[in-house]
């Protein structure tokens, strides 16, 4: 039996929620919990209310996804960085 593809689709979070999860609207008007993924939380990527997401969902649960990409917002650079000498 073949694996399930996994849907993609992008969405604003409205909430941060406890626990790395967050609240995310999808550009279809559906509310889901998501959670961020490993690679992202493995770089410490910060997401914040307002930011663009590409969420991953199994066709199995739709109310439950991860978070696997942030869009860069424009106009804003990396934080600033601890310079110890």
């Amino acid at each position: 039996m073949a694996k399930e593809e996994l849907l993609t689709l992008e969405g604003v979070i409205d909430e941060i929620l406890p626990d790395g999860r967050f609240g995310v609207v999808l550009e279809n008007e559906h509310r889901i919990i998501a959670y961020t993924a490993g690679k992202m939380r493995k770089f410490r990527i910060r997401s914040v209310v307002g930011d663009r997401v590409h969420v991953e969902m199994t066709p199995y649960d739709l109310s439950k996804g991860r978070i696997i990409f942030r869009e860069r917002t424009p106009g804003v650079g990396p934080g600033p960085r601890n310079m110890r000498r």
